[in-house]
C-alpha cells in the first residue's frame, strides 16, 4: 500500500479503502465507456489490477487502475475525477503518481483509450498508436456497454 498527499487530498493504493459502490456508480451510470457494467464485474476488474483512489478525507473523489504484468506492459483504465473536484489538477497529479509508482517502472509500453482527454495524456508522453495496423481487439458482442464505447469507425 502506498499513499501520497497534496493539500486536503490523498491518493492511495489501499484496496480496503476503495468505495466500490461509488466506483461502480460512476462507471456504470456516468462514464461513456462502462454504462450498465455490473458491480461484480467492477469488483473483479479492480481486484485484478493496481487501483489508485483519490480521496478528500474518507470520500473517494477519483479513481484509476492499472492492468499490468509488472514486467513489460501496462493498460491505464477506468480513470475519473468526480465533477465537483475537476479543475483542481487532480487528474494531472494522479498521472504523476501512477507513472512514478515504483512497481510501474521500466515497461516497454503503456496504453489507454480515451474519448476526450488526449491532451492530458499527451503531457505525460502518450502518443497515438505508432502502428495501429498491428493492434487488434476482440470485442464481446454480448456486452451491454454504451454505444459510445466502440463508437463509429
Amino acid at each position: 500500500m502506498s499513499e501520497w498527499h497534496k493539500g486536503e487530498y490523498t491518493i492511495s493504493t489501499e484496496r480496503g479503502r476503495l468505495d466500490f459502490d461509488r466506483i461502480h456508480r460512476y462507471i456504470s451510470e456516468e462514464s461513456y465507456w462502462g454504462k450498465g457494467r455490473p458491480l461484480e464485474l467492477v469488483r473483479r476488474s479492480v481486484e485484478n489490477s493496481l487501483p489508485f483512489g483519490i480521496y478528500r478525507g474518507a470520500e473517494l473523489v477519483g479513481f484509476a487502475r492499472v492492468v499490468t504484468d509488472y514486467a513489460t506492459f501496462a493498460w491505464l483504465a477506468d480513470v475519473f475525477v468526480l465533477e465537483g473536484h475537476r479543475g483542481l489538477g487532480l487528474s494531472k497529479w494522479l498521472m504523476e503518481v501512477i507513472l512514478s509508482h515504483p512497481k510501474l517502472q521500466g515497461f516497454r509500453r503503456w496504453v489507454l483509450a480515451t474519448k476526450d482527454a488526449h491532451e492530458l495524456y499527451r503531457k505525460f508522453g502518450f502518443i497515438d498508436l505508432h502502428r495501429p495496423e498491428r493492434w487488434m481487439e476482440r470485442p464481446d458482442p454480448s456486452m451491454k456497454e454504451s454505444p459510445d464505447y466502440w463508437g463509429p469507425r
